[in-house]
């Protein structure tokens, strides 16, 4: 990770997550901030399940936690209003979906644009959508993986940043193949908040 530090005349980026379930994601890039891997600070984590592993470990890490339930929105458009609020009033810079299992709307997109990065677990543009690991064990391929991507308005579509290759093994099974990409997960997703803030620095 040392080839992705960044230096941006001192100022450390302010980063925003969003996250619905274990939170992993989320904690390897508290953890490539605070090993300065990344110039950058996660300053607030955003879950829309109550009591999820996300938000317990943002408890155990002292990163603050907002709880923004969808089932009490009226739409997705409401729903990325609300985000949209508690992020910009952190002042936040890049927005990171680390397993944020709610479909975007142009509300958040365009508040966030081309700062708003997503996580999935499928080597894009192959098996998008809902369970990418279990496609790709459905579909019987040799090789699969993981990317890191912008976000736009058609799901998992928007450009690639970052892709990692895993291969499936023929004794896999769901929970197994879904711990091995994970584990490139948590290396490309630092790396590609780098490569993306590093575009930030170098417009200035």
């Amino acid at each position: 990770m040392e080839s992705s530090r960044l230096v941006a005349a001192g100022k450390r980026l302010r980063l925003g997550v969003m996250a619905s379930g274990a939170g992993s994601n989320f904690e390897a890039l508290v953890a490539a901030c605070q090993a300065d891997a990344l110039a950058a600070n996660v300053v607030q984590l955003v879950v829309n399940n109550p009591g999820c592993g996300a938000a317990q470990r943002a408890q155990r890490l002292g990163i603050p936690c907002q709880l923004i339930d969808h089932r009490l929105q009226p739409s997705r458009e409401a729903l990325d209003a609300a985000l949209v609020d508690c992020l910009q009033e952190q002042g936040v810079d890049l927005v990171v979906m680390a397993g944020w299992m709610r479909i975007v709307t142009p509300v958040l997109i365009a508040a966030f644009p081309s700062r708003l990065l997503n996580i999935h677990p499928s080597l894009l543009p192959s098996f998008k959508g809902l369970d990418g690991v279990g496609q790709a064990l459905a579909a019987g391929v040799t090789l699969t993986g993981c990317t890191a991507h912008l976000v736009n308005e058609a799901v998992d579509s928007g450009e690639i940043l970052i892709q990692a290759a895993v291969p499936v093994r023929v004794d896999d099974d769901h929970a197994r193949l879904r711990a091995r990409i994970q584990q490139q997960e948590h290396q490309i997703l630092p790396a590609a908040v780098a490569l993306l803030a590093q575009r930030l620095v170098d417009q200035g």
